[in-house]
Order: C-alpha cells, then structure tokens, then sequence
C-alpha cells in the first residue's frame, strides 16, 4: 500500500515512480479521489457538529418544556440525518465502479505495485537485468550431460506418470532416496539458517484468510495464481504470507528488531500464467516444498539486512558446491510488493542454462502498510512502520533438479554433496 501523504507531496516522483514499473500517472485520479474523499469527510464532520448542537439545544429546550422550540430543532435534526445519508451514498467516478471516493481510493491504491528503489535498473523484461556477481565454475563434464527429469525417471526414483493419474499435470512422486534427498535438504537448510544466521524456525498455517493475502500483496491483484478452498481459506504460495503476517496489526519493539523467521512448508501455486513453460519436470509445479526466510526489520536496517539475507541463500549454495550467479532484477521483473530484488540463478548443466532458485526481496514499507505493522521508536512520538522482507532460502524441488544435473555421473547415478551425507545417513552416491 502506498502512502498517501506522500503522493499528496511528492505526486511527480510517484508518477516516475509507476512509470519505471510500466504505468501510466496515477496521481491525478488518486488526488482528485482523495480531493473528494476529504470533502465529503469535511461535510459529514461539519454536520455532525451541527447535529450535536442541535442535540443539546433541544435537551434545553425539553428540560424547559418548550414543546415549539422542541420540534423545531427535532425537524432540523432530521434534515441534518437525511443530509448525512445522503453524502454516506453519494456516488462519483462511475467508471471505476460506482462507489464512495473513499472506496474507490483503497481499490486504486491496494492495485498499484510498489515503487522500485532508485538503484533498481530499468527495463522491461528479464533482458534487463543486471549480473551482480557469481560464485564459482560450470562444471566440466567429460558426456552430454541429461536434464534431471531423465536422470530421476531412470533412477526409478521421480514418476510423474503416476503423480499425473492421482493429480494431474505438474505434479511428481518422489521415491526412494530421492524422497530422502527432499527431508535432508529440508533439515540441512534449517539448521544452517537457525544455527547460523540467527532465524527463529516457525511451523505456520498452511490455510491462510483474505486478510493474510491481501497484506503480503496476493490479494486482490493475483488471486487467480492462488488455490482456494471450500471454506474461503487460501492455501499458502509461500510460507512468506504466514511468516510476514506473524506481525499483522501489531506493535512490537524497536529493541526486538530485526525479527527473523524461518519456515519448511508445502507451498501452492496455480501457475495460472505459466501455460506451456517448464512443461516437463519439476522446475514449476503446483505443489512444491521450500524453506522461507522473513525479516521485519527497522526501515534505516532494510537495505543491509536485504544483503545479508541473500549471502544467507548463497551460503546453501556454497555449502553444496554449485555454480550460481546474482541477479540485480530491472524494474520490469520484478515482484509487485518488492522495492528491490535479487534473483539467485543456479547453473543447471542439462537445460545448459541459468535458471532461478531463490529471490530476496525488500519490500520496504509496502506491505506493512496493508498490514498495519508498526514499532514505536525509543524516541519521539506515535508509531512507524517496519520494513518487511522476504527470500527463498530455498526451494527443496529446485535444489534437488540444481543436484541432479550439477552432480550427475556418467553411469547416470548421483553424488550427494559432501555437506548433505549426514543428512542422507552416509549415502554418498544415489544409483
């Protein structure tokens, strides 16, 4: 959500602000919105005034039983209430639906993106995005390297046939060990974010309301890229929604921040915009698992807690040997609620291409403002809000395809990073 004193202010720099994001000026309607919302809250106050006047006049005048004076303030009365429900229903701007400015404003507002940083680089697409620095080597393979759908399907140990005939499409069965590599992942990651970089590990809801949605920026934008169930619950894109909510309409302190959560979920995406990508495999799925990272820091911290939460992503992918790049994402690629995003892009030797496994996004103020999250400074008065912050840290389904591909032999079998076998009870090599 965007703040309105500021576009009331500064309505230039947000029109820039929606430009870089692909978006015609906003701030003419939202002012004109807000010019009318204000009117009509100056009217309706101005009569309420009127109105308790009146009402205290004819206590005067019932106390001294005079009953003209009585119904003739009690007539002004009811012409004051006729009045009041009259501007309560006044409809304006009837191309954006027929409703109050006030309405009108929070659907225009809660709709518009976030604005980028200014050291977001602008463009329109992936094609625009700005390499920030890279880890590592390809591996050099001494054969043609397979794509990880052959490797797990020839292991006997990835059926998608069969997860196709319980589920249907983009859906997979992991078995054996491969099902094992999805556990040890899971608890690697965990233990590495909790005992090293200091993130309290949180089990949460997987069903979330409209109004854990709607404060992360899912709703109502990009319901459709949402599961729904009967019962008008959600179920969780990602444990970022329940983790960032943690803190919904609440006050905490200043000393405690930066909060720091860690989630393992299952996580649930429709992938309504997705027809004919990664068609084969398990790079997009509807059902996925993938450990979250959160943090609700103080605004002057964001920037340097947003670095140190993508190193958090990049130690996993050092731990585990694999070849990665970051990604400065351009203002055309980037999430609706994020500010600012880096892309970790792994190496994956059977598709010879980079392809996305985590994305660390500040969201600065934008969804604490849909959330009413604030702390109260040490200092000063009143409340702000916090910052919020979000990165995959990361995804299990992606990590096993980035292990596959990355640690493939030549007889087909795979060998498990020397940081996982603990994990694995020992297992050193999956054939």
């Amino acid at each position: 959500m965007h703040d309105l004193k500021f576009i009331r202010e500064n309505p230039a720099a947000f029109d820039e602000g929606m430009k870089k994001r692909g978006l015609a000026p906003q701030s003419p309607q939202i002012l004109k919105l807000d010019e009318e919302n204000r009117k009509l809250q100056k009217e309706t106050q101005d009569l309420e005034g009127q109105r308790n006047k009146i009402a205290k006049e004819m206590g005067q005048a019932k106390a001294k039983g005079d009953e003209k004076q009585f119904q003739k303030l009690w007539s002004e009365s009811s012409n004051i209430n006729q009045k009041m429900n009259e501007l309560k229903t006044k409809v304006e701007f009837d191309r954006l639906g027929n409703r109050e400015p006030s309405k009108l404003l929070e659907e225009l507002l809660t709709k518009l993106p976030n604005i980028p940083a200014d050291d977001v680089p602008l463009g329109k697409d992936e094609t625009g995005n700005v390499q920030v620095r890279e880890h590592g080597s390809k591996p050099q393979l001494a054969f043609k390297p397979k794509e990880h759908f052959e490797l797990g399907e020839k292991l006997g140990l990835m059926d998608f046939e069969r997860a196709a005939k319980i589920s249907g499409a983009r859906f997979v069965v992991l078995k054996g060990q491969l099902a094992r590599l999805e556990r040890a992942l899971a608890g690697f990651f965990l233990d590495i974010h909790t005992q090293h970089f200091g993130y309290t590990e949180v089990v949460p809801p997987l069903l979330v309301k409209d109004g854990a949605a709607f404060g992360t920026g899912q709703l109502p934008k990009f319901g459709e890229d949402l599961f729904k169930t009967t019962t008008g619950h959600w179920l969780i894109p990602t444990a970022e929604v329940p983790l960032t909510n943690l803190v919904n309409d609440e006050i905490v302190n200043e000393a405690d921040l930066p909060l720091r959560f860690t989630a393992y979920t299952p996580c649930f995406r429709s992938e309504a915009g997705a027809a004919g990508r990664d068609t084969r495999g398990m790079i997009r799925q509807h059902q996925f698992s993938k450990v979250e990272m959160v943090s609700i820091a103080h605004p002057d911290q964001s920037g340097a807690e947003h670095e140190r939460m993508t190193g958090c992503a990049e130690e996993i992918l050092k731990r585990l040997g694999l070849h990665y790049r970051v990604m400065l994402l351009c203002t055309g690629d980037m999430g609706f609620s994020a500010k600012k995003t880096y892309d970790i892009e792994v190496w994956l030797p059977g598709q010879n291409a980079y392809r996305e496994i985590s994305s660390c996004s500040n969201c600065g103020d934008f969804q604490a403002r849909r959330m009413k999250a604030r702390f109260k400074p040490k200092e000063g008065k009143g409340t702000q809000f916090v910052h919020t912050l979000n990165g995959s840290g990361l995804p299990i389904g992606r990590t096993i395809v980035a292990i596959l591909e990355n640690c493939q032999q030549a007889d087909g079998s795979i060998a498990i990073p020397e940081a996982l076998q603990p994990y694995m009870g020992g297992v050193s090599v999956i054939k």
